[in-house]
């Protein structure tokens, strides 16, 4: 039987692998026009090999069910079926509030095939869930149930009563929500479709749109960035490059499929490699069972590539391998946000293998950098850049314009251009500033590209605040925040956090006169913040906010700030028997930013040795100054 692709298990050791692997045209490695071909292809090869395995609610150590790639294909048939007796028509969207669970899958490769996929963070607020349907021109909606969470339904009924478009609606676990007229129970429904073919047009071109994935919350309804088969199906090739999948991989999948993370990176590239994911819970990796339970399931289920957010990895350091049998584990993957090198090192350690941190986002499909799984892994970068993407650091002008790119090791802002990257927002009037006057998409993050071509971020040119891999837009905040009678300026910046890598926080500056406490200012924003994660941890209340020449509020200053407390506080039992210890952060021509501890007295050695264990687990880097 002829192979569904070319093999991509190559070696990757450096640029020179990536410049060899994108001399053959990428219509060689991926001989198809869409996803539904090419799932097609996987399937006729690997049939009867698991493709899903769920695992049981509660009970991840328990039996779970076992969907092969046959039966997967029928499913997708079925639910895209579905999906076209509903009157689902091309440019239309299937949107979805479903945890993790097969028919998430079913969805997202079903709606994709004959429409528009468009998955929605069930955390968000009510109206931002409505936003971004009606953004993205839904006619189909699928919910969850009042039984499976009374909490999600809440918000699909909120969706639905101002949606008097919606064609139908699909509820996991439906009971008494379906009426039989407009809202029907999904597993029911899906099963009464043919499962042998797909009955109507599909998405068959290359640049055909199939899916439309919403980036960090705003104060407005979050972004859309489209995707297409195109860009999908060069991340097959590029992902699938470096990370060397085949069918002998098997992945745990407990990443959200609103992300591209958990449907793209994995999900649909592993899919299209024939590796078997086991869904470990509706959770997520957020199931605290799951993460305890994560290395008897490598061990079960003969997992290959350890895969989670940099805060999930900080949470598996205090899960012991025990004599759990974890050699089936090849390399390890993360990316999301910012890993802190102490944490990269300490995983590596335990699980015995590389950890491979990734760079990319959702207007680019999803990684488009990574770090070598066969060369040297440098921790702190994100690594090489993958296959048919350029990945360059410039210096850009106020209008867009590219002024120059930057010389080895020199900090501009990261900018991307290939195959993999969207054709711009759904909303349009994003577009201009998303990317330079000559087609490259700014990434909004300040980095330098070494001589060897690793990638090194240092931080950001947007202010965005990414709380354990989650965006979150600062405005949300500072909207809020301006909205009280005694506010002058709001600022919200993220402050180091060892588990979740930053954390919101917020300074104000209170008009003339006027007084307001910061619980009171704290517990006002929080009443009109509408997304949880964005609430901030603390509220400073400042006698003048630092500003630009030009009057903006100069951010970094109030980074550095909520640093300097952190890293204060932590540092506060160390100061005894005549141990000083100050600490400073500044800029940093190569790191962006740094911390920098000055410490009188106390034992060199060991001293030094505890702050470098207090302070590891940060991604912000330090330096200890001894002034002894």
């Amino acid at each position: 039987m002829a192979e569904a692709f070319r093999k991509f298990n190559l070696p990757f050791e450096s640029l020179a692998d990536v410049e060899k692997f994108e001399q053959t045209p990428i219509e060689e490695w991926v001989p198809y026009k869409n996803v539904y071909d090419a799932f097609c292809a996987v399937v006729e090869q690997y049939g009867d090999k698991p493709s899903l395995i769920a695992l049981p609610p509660g009970d991840p150590m328990g039996e779970g069910k076992v969907i092969s790639y046959r039966d997967l294909l029928a499913k997708v048939n079925q639910t895209a079926n579905l999906f076209l007796s509903a009157g689902l028509q091309k440019g239309e969207t299937v949107t979805y509030l479903i945890p993790l669970c097969p028919q998430a899958y079913f969805t997202m490769l079903g709606a994709e095939t004959v429409g528009t996929v468009n998955a929605v963070n069930p955390l968000l607020e009510p109206e931002h869930i409505l936003g971004i349907a009606e953004a993205a021109n839904a006619t189909i909606l699928i919910a969850t149930g009042q039984a499976l969470s009374p909490e999600l339904w809440a918000k699909a009924a909120y969706v639905i009563d101002r949606m008097p478009n919606l064609k139908a609606v699909y509820v996991l676990g439906g009971g008494a929500e379906c009426d039989g007229k407009k809202i029907f129970p999904l597993d029911d429904m899906i099963a009464k479709q043919d499962a042998s073919a797909i009955n109507g047009p599909r998405n068959e071109q290359l640049d055909d749109v199939v899916g439309y994935y919403h980036t960090g919350g705003t104060t407005g309804v979050p972004k859309l960035a489209p995707h297409t088969n195109r860009m999908q199906l060069s991340q097959v090739a590029s992902s699938g490059f470096g990370l060397g999948y085949s069918s002998k991989d098997c992945l745990l999948a407990g990443l959200p499929m609103f992300h591209i993370s958990g449907s793209i990176v994995v999900g649909l590239v592993p899919i299209l490699n024939g590796v078997t994911l086991v869904i470990v819970s509706p959770q997520g990796f957020r199931d605290p069972l799951v993460v305890g339970s994560y290395w008897r399931l490598v061990e079960k289920y003969g997992v290959t590539v350890l895969g989670g957010v940099p805060t999930m990895l900080s949470a598996l350091l205090n899960i012991p391998v025990g004599d759990t049998d974890i050699s089936s584990l090849r390399a390890g993957l993360t990316g999301g946000s910012a890993a802190p090198v102490e944490v990269l090192k300490a995983i590596s350690k335990q699980a015995g293998v590389p950890m491979l941190e990734g760079y990319g986002m959702t207007e680019v499909t999803c990684f488009t950098t990574m770090q070598p799984q066969d060369g040297e892994v440098r921790f702190g970068s994100v690594g090489l850049r993958f296959p048919y993407v350029d990945v360059k650091s410039a210096h850009i002008d106020e209008t867009g314009k590219i002024t120059r790119f930057s010389d080895p090791d020199e900090i501009g802002e990261i900018i991307m251009k290939g195959i993999c990257v969207m054709p711009g927002y759904v909303q349009t009037a994003y577009n201009q500033k998303a990317f330079t006057t000559d087609g490259w998409l700014r990434s909004g993050d300040l980095g330098r590209i070494d001589k060897d071509g690793y990638v090194w971020l240092t931080g950001r040119a947007k202010d965005v605040i990414i709380r354990g891999g989650h965006n979150i837009d600062p405005s949300i905040v500072e909207e809020a925040l301006h909205e009280h009678p005694a506010v002058e300026l709001a600022a919200a910046v993220g402050r180091p956090d060892s588990y979740a890598g930053e954390i919101p926080v917020a300074y104000v500056q209170l008009k003339p006169g006027a007084k307001a406490t910061p619980d009171e200012l704290k517990d006002f924003a929080l009443e009109r913040i509408p997304e949880r994660a964005a609430n901030p941890a603390d509220l400073t209340i400042i006698d003048a906010m630092p500003l630009t020449g030009v009057g903006k509020i100069f951010k970094p200053a109030l980074r550095h700030d909520a640093a300097v407390k952190v890293f204060d506080a932590d540092l506060a039992p160390f100061r005894v028997n005549g141990v000083d210890i100050s600490v400073s952060v500044d800029n940093h021509p190569v790191h962006g930013s740094v911390a920098e501890i000055t410490v009188t007295g106390g034992d060199k050695e060991v001293l030094g040795q505890q702050i470098a264990d207090k302070l590891g687990s940060y991604t912000l880097r330090h330096e200890v100054i001894w002034q002894n």
